[in-house]
């Protein structure tokens, strides 16, 4: 561990923070589809968004940079996110949990742009504007802007660290001049996008980049050759090959809606946050956990069980959008719950199997 970093004792209380929020947000979801599950208030029903994105996500963006940074003050971003999300489900009021989410993605950027200052590449500017995405609209949602005109500029914090990352990724396999220089149009389309998504020009630039970002990264990730290996590494690039489908369709859902309302609202969102955005947690968990608890995580066949029943519940729910019934709608999302389930038995049991596999 390096000098003025935290160990595996404080990391992990800041990762339980993290998924207590996922555990009712996930409930605040299935409550919004007409579920009957034990809330502790009725208030969360309208926070099932910034518990999924900030209270969960953050948290775990945050933490996972905080131990590539390894400096202590970083870890103030996960905490207050993580406090965060435990404000909102309180009870207090939400500008509280507002408040330290804003101030834990103000430390979030602060430590990008650091890193980007020592490191002057273009995943790493990719990775700072999503940052930077996430606090401007924190800070607008804590203002008093209702969760759907926010919702383009959390996205964005989330593709962008993702396309980030792959990037960096990338340095083993260099995209091209060319290459490099559509991804930076892309990234003017999303943000620009993203600012503009209220009004119909916006919603449609935005929608556009989507699915070039989709296109870019299928055609120029690594995992198209990973693909055609064995255990771990095929697993990891079939999770991102497919969660890069799930965000071409949420673009191309967006193109045809021409809005943010309605059934599309839901269709594109989850698309993405679901299907893009947890097809990539589920394949580098192997990896980001054991770097950030100091786990092992042997991998397991099973670990496809979990990426198929999510792919599986989603197409449900989307043809439930766009079939316009709430039942499969509702069916669903209910199914999208017993995949995230699914895929935490499974990261606890391929946890179980490291510890023994250790011990023996």
């Amino acid at each position: 561990m390096r000098s003025g970093d935290l160990g595996v004792p404080f990391r992990l209380p800041l990762l339980v923070l993290g998924f207590v929020s996922l555990a009712m947000g996930v409930l605040a979801g299935l409550a919004r589809l007409g579920w009957r599950v034990p809330l502790p208030s009725t208030h969360l029903v309208l926070l099932h968004g910034p518990l999924m994105v900030s209270g969960f996500l953050g948290t775990v963006i945050g933490l996972e940079r905080a131990v590539a940074m390894g400096r202590r003050w970083a870890y103030a971003g996960p905490l207050m996110t993580g406090l965060g999300g435990m404000a909102l489900l309180s009870g207090f009021s939400p500008a509280i949990g507002a408040s330290a989410i804003t101030l834990g993605s103000a430390v979030l950027f602060a430590g990008t742009t650091l890193i980007m200052l020592r490191q002057r590449e273009l995943f790493m500017l990719t990775m700072v504007l999503g940052a930077l995405s996430w606090l401007i609209g924190n800070l607008i949602w804590l203002m008093g802007t209702p969760v759907s005109g926010v919702v383009p500029l959390w996205i964005n914090f989330l593709i962008l660290t993702i396309a980030g990352e792959r990037l960096e990724l990338s340095r083993f396999l260099p995209p091209s001049p060319t290459a490099k220089r559509i991804f930076v149009v892309i990234l003017a389309t999303l943000l620009t996008g993203g600012f503009l998504s209220r009004i119909g020009a916006g919603t449609i630039l935005y929608g556009m980049g989507l699915l070039m970002l989709a296109l870019w990264l299928l055609r120029q990730d690594i995992a198209r050759r990973t693909v055609r290996e064995q255990g771990l590494t095929r697993f990891i690039a079939v999770c991102l090959l497919s969660g890069y489908a799930w965000l071409a369709v949420g673009g191309i859902t967006l193109l045809a809606a021409g809005s943010l309302t309605g059934m599309a609202y839901d269709a594109v969102l989850h698309a993405i946050l679901i299907g893009f955005v947890f097809s990539m947690i589920f394949g580098h968990a192997p990896v980001i956990f054991p770097a950030v608890l100091r786990i092992k995580m042997p991998y397991h066949w099973t670990f496809y069980l979990p990426l198929l029943a999510l792919h599986a519940s989603l197409l449900v729910r989307l043809v439930g959008d766009g079939a316009g019934s709430s039942a499969l709608r509702s069916l669903g999302g209910l199914l999208n719950a017993i995949a995230l389930a699914l895929f935490i038995l499974s990261t606890a049991s391929s946890v179980i199997r490291g510890f023994w596999a250790k011990r023996s």
